[in-house]
């Protein structure tokens, strides 16, 4: 289906266009198509008059690749200072690429950082349960908002082949799944968690699905992700293409790839303190074999845009949903690194959403390290802007960082903001306000203070005052925009 209506766009370039009334899925089962008229006039001109100037073959547009890691601490690559992990693909990545030590998810939880990748927004824009992670149980029937316009549907409307290969938790079933969003091809999980080797999800139902289907596969979740990624790759290496590859490593339960599945259908698996066949509540063997398998396959990956000849066409960006759980409940310790960064995992302290980010595009970004305050909702802007589609941009909260991969330089001065339930924190130039419930608010100067050991409120109320000025005037913007 994908491979037949493309043919256009693979020998012309980005002529085929779904229709906005095509979106959200409908596309799939009653296919109508307008073709772009930006190139006939030049076609028309080579076949009447010879010699014509016309440029047919303009430079081609860029691919896009996002590699999102799932719980991945801000030190738990090498590169990043891990002495555990042995990462050298994402280590030859960052040094041949660009490393961002500023960059922060959208949440301190999976569900909210993906909203804002798929919109460009913030998470909280689509209601409070974009907050956190979306529930299996309470949220089992809705998901990501049909209106919402998403990187896929805009990237497909402009010519590309969009595929998705892992984890989506913005949706459990149709019709809130990838292809109801704009991607063309999704094989994954749409729960939030699951076991990696059965692939069961936590309420014991199976999780495995190819498009809106239900489709079992045998295999480690990683190197089932990895093969589909490389597949779409070399199926569309003639098109522009944007490849969303979401790891449900380094997730809980906590499973390599030479260990067993233990979830099977019909079980429940909502006691959170039964992780499976672990032999200890030291849980770093397991978690580095799941960091590792995760190079592996951003080894594979990379090797794979290489060998098509597309890695001096190709934005590959990887990066974390949220910052890693150092303990959980039930015991469990030694989980992820986030090296000197305050908290884990669910906190709006820098260790829940500081996370680790790499841009690698051969010839166009030059290798280095980047200070530049930057967060995941930027990257849907970014792609927009290189992808040139002529057309007008989608509303966005995040900006493109284009600047920053280009020229190495600072993003223009801007105010950051994340908030799950009752915790809120802002972030604005080197000061970060921190909102806890029934606690005074607490102001950190990040550029002497990355740990948030030191409370400068007290001393400093004028940037309290600035800071909770600034949330309540955001708060009372996103109220006003929800429906």
């Amino acid at each position: 289906m994908v491979e037949t209506k493309r043919l256009t766009a693979m020998k012309f370039g980005p002529l085929v266009l779904r229709t906005r009334s095509q979106k959200k899925g409908s596309h799939r089962s009653s296919p109508s198509y307008t073709l772009l008229s930006m190139k006939l006039p030049c076609l028309l001109s080579a076949v009447l008059v010879a010699g014509s100037a016309c440029d047919v073959d303009r430079a081609p547009r860029p691919n896009f690749v996002v590699i999102l890691a799932d719980d991945l601490g801000y030190a738990d690559l090498a590169v990043y200072g891990s002495e555990r992990n042995r990462t050298p693909h994402l280590d030859r990545m960052a040094t041949e690429g660009l490393r961002f030590t500023d960059f922060h998810s959208n949440g301190p939880m999976c569900t909210p950082t993906r909203a804002a990748l798929m919109t460009g927004r913030y998470p909280q824009r689509f209601g409070e349960r974009f907050e956190s992670a979306l529930s299996g149980i309470d949220e089992y029937d809705t998901g990501l908002p049909h209106d919402a316009v998403t990187i896929a549907e805009s990237l497909g409307e402009a010519g590309y082949a969009t595929g998705m290969y892992g984890k989506w938790h913005l949706g459990y079933h149709p019709p809130f799944m990838p292809v109801d969003q704009g991607f063309d091809d999704f094989r994954g999980l749409a729960s939030g968690d699951g076991d990696h080797h059965s692939h069961i999800d936590r309420s014991g139902r199976k999780d495995w699905w190819h498009n809106s289907e239900l489709v079992p596969e045998e295999g480690y979740g990683v190197d089932l992700i990895t093969q589909h990624s490389v597949e779409f790759i070399e199926r569309h290496r003639e098109e522009p293409f944007f490849l969303y590859v979401a790891h449900l490593a380094i997730h809980f339960p906590w499973q390599g790839p030479d260990d067993r599945g233990y979830r099977v259908e019909g079980g429940n698996y909502h006691n959170l303190t039964k992780l499976g066949e672990l032999n200890s509540f030291d849980v770093s063997s397991q978690v580095t074999k799941m960091v590792e398998a995760v190079d592996g396959s951003v080894g594979a990956i990379l090797a794979a845009v290489q060998e098509q000849g597309l890695d001096t066409n190709t934005l590959v960006f990887f990066t974390s949903d949220n910052g890693g759980y150092l303990t959980y409940q039930g015991g469990y310790h030694n989980i992820s690194n986030n090296g000197p960064l305050r908290g884990q995992k669910t906190d709006v302290y820098e260790g829940g959403h500081r996370v680790p980010a790499i841009a690698w595009w051969p010839g166009r970004i030059q290798p280095g390290t980047i200070e530049a305050l930057a967060a995941t909702f930027d990257l849907f802007p970014t792609f927009w802007e290189l992808a040139d589609t002529g057309t007008d941009a989608p509303a966005f909260d995040g900006t493109s960082l284009s600047p920053a991969l280009f020229e190495g330089r600072q993003l223009a001065p801007r105010t950051l903001f994340w908030r799950m339930r009752s915790e809120a924190a802002v972030r604005r130039a080197n000061w970060k306000l921190v909102q806890m419930p029934n606690k005074s608010p607490e102001v950190y100067d990040l550029t002497h203070d990355l740990g948030e050991s030191e409370n400068l409120a007290a001393s400093r109320p004028d940037v309290v005052q600035e800071l909770s000025e600034a949330l309540a005037e955001w708060e009372s913007a996103i109220e006003a925009s929800l429906p």
